[in-house]
């Protein structure tokens, strides 16, 4: 018999991290044939930004897919056991005070829908780069806002079952006046090109902004015993860490590759700083009034997150020519004041809430006395000692007519003069024999500088007026036609249950049932 010998197959080389990434990412593109490539990515050059190498483009965490689904699977097992443990032992009447639900309500209609909103946006983003690692970047942000909403809905969903105004967040964002203030502002993102949406969201909001957002809810839940809250928090970090890499990474492309970017990524940060701080207006008040234990007050997170940390960002930047936003200062003149007028504001249209509003204790105005010595007591705290003794006489009063918008941010024109508080600020332009109205000097450049897009804003105020609002088949000429609570069912209120004065809420008064706490007095040790 004749033996047959066979040559030893050397073991395959393993590849190193930047090579597996090299071929699970950039190396699974090609150029087009049968159609152009300009014809096939026709909007990655319409802004002005010039690309001459997208292989510049570095993705720091160089993460491929199948390392993604790895790390986000043990993320959600994890999370998810520690929302049922949380269901199961009640874990609701552990926070400190129903009234931090109220936070909960405002983060469900207001920012879970803007992950829904970041998920199609930044699909539609990658479909339109040319360069495959921006896809790539693009594609896993998109499945990690779409994931981060899902995980919000799933974790509050349980509160819906014992508390009010939590029932319906998808609809109420497409409707609800306060609501089109963050709606406007995705809108607006995902109407613009890729390159701004990625500069709008990516840099302006997820790097420079997020921390505001981020930090105040997520710890605000952790100080008052929401430890669900907690959890999707945590399960969210390390995607934010990757997303604000995304956003400065995206900056610093364009600014690399051609020096004519500059300008347009300046007009960019300047419009979305402004547009990102209007929005901020909501986390502001949550942060001074809506937390019943505090972690911080706006003006302290302010200075720590933009004035300290977005200074040192802005020298970072400023060797490609990039300043600080237009009208930081204003914002900065404006802490000691931003939340007690949106409060206040919002103690006139709490009827028209989906979460209850109330005037500070006591305690919590000597707590904002000391937050805001400058301004408190002097400018707020006669308007809400009068508010309280208002309400004690049995005279709780709210406010049925509707507030001028800002055609751009759509925010009440309750902002004050930069300069004067006592003052509220007001701009104006015309445009085509139509007068608009604004809240500020960065608001009113905005509008100009592309005002046939803003003066297609959909305007609740408006909308209201012109009876657009109000359920099918109601009828405004029918004796007792009520206005205001045809159009709180439009906007799927349960009568009784949703908004309003906090003390007379169906909340407080379930609470107490099932706690046998009476709110009116100090809660045991």
């Amino acid at each position: 018999m004749s033996s047959s010998t066979t040559t030893p197959t050397r073991p395959a080389k393993r590849l190193g991290l930047k090579e597996k990434y090299g071929l699970m990412t950039r190396d699974l593109g090609w150029d087009t044939t049968y159609q152009a490539m300009d014809d096939v990515f026709p909007y990655d050059q319409f802004e002005g930004i010039k690309i001459h190498d997208w292989d510049k483009w570095e993705d720091p965490f160089r993460l491929t897919m199948d390392a993604y689904w790895k790390f986000q699977g043990e993320k959600e097992k994890k999370l998810y056991a520690i929302i049922d443990a949380f269901q199961q032992n009640n874990g609701q009447f552990n926070i400190v005070d129903p009234r931090y639900l109220n936070t909960i309500k405002l983060f469900l209609t207001g920012v879970t829908p803007l992950e829904y909103a970041a998920h199609r946006g930044y699909a539609m983003a990658g479909r339109n780069f040319r360069g495959v690692s921006a896809r790539i970047a693009c594609q896993m942000q998109s499945i990690d806002e779409l994931r981060h909403a899902q995980t919000q809905f799933h974790t509050i969903s349980h509160y819906n079952k014992y508390f009010s105004g939590l029932h319906d967040s998808a609809h109420m964002f497409d409707r609800v006046w306060y609501l089109s203030v963050p709606k406007s502002y995705f809108e607006d993102a995902m109407s613009a090109g890729p390159f701004e949406f990625l500069t709008a969201i990516s840099f302006s909001f997820e790097y420079v902004l997020t921390n505001l957002l981020f930090m105040p809810f997520m710890s605000g839940a952790a100080y008052n015993g929401d430890m669900a809250t907690v959890t999707f928090g945590f399960s969210a970090q390390s995607d934010e860490s990757r997303h604000m890499t995304l956003g400065l990474e995206i900056v610093k492309f364009m600014l690399e590759q051609d020096p004519g970017n500059v300008p347009i990524v300046q007009k960019w940060i300047d419009k979305w700083f402004w547009r990102g701080y209007r929005l901020l207006t909501l986390v502001s008040m949550m942060m001074d009034y809506m937390l019943p234990k505090r972690v911080m007050s706006w003006a302290e997170a302010w200075e720590m997150y933009f004035e300290q940390n977005g200074g040192a960002l802005f020298e970072d930047l400023a060797r490609y020519g990039i300043r600080l936003p237009k009208y930081h200062e204003v914002a900065s003149k404006e802490k000691d004041r931003l939340s007690h007028e949106a409060w206040a504001t919002f103690n006139n249209y709490g009827h028209a809430a989906a979460f209850n509003v109330w005037v500070p204790k006591p305690d919590e105005m000597a707590w904002l006395s000391e937050k805001y010595p400058k301004t408190f007591d002097k400018l707020y705290r006669p308007r809400f000692e009068w508010m309280a003794e208002q309400e004690k006489q049995g005279k709780r009063w709210f406010n049925n007519t509707l507030p001028m918008l800002c055609q751009t941010c759509q925010v009440p024109m309750f902002f004050t003069e930069p300069d004067d508080p006592t003052k509220i600020c007001y701009r104006e332009t015309t445009y085509h024999g139509m007068k608009h109205h604004f809240c500020s000097d960065g608001c009113k450049d905005i509008f100009e500088n592309e005002p046939e897009k803003y003066v297609q804003a959909w305007m609740p105020v408006h909308q209201i007026y012109q009876g657009n609002c109000f359920p099918e088949g109601a009828d405004p000429t029918a004796p007792g036609f009520d206005p205001l609570q045809e159009v709180l069912k439009y906007y799927h209120f349960q009568p009784g249950a949703d908004g309003g004065e906090f003390n007379t809420s169906s909340d407080k008064a379930n609470w107490e049932r099932w706690t046998g706490q009476s709110l009116s007095e100090p809660k045991a040790a």
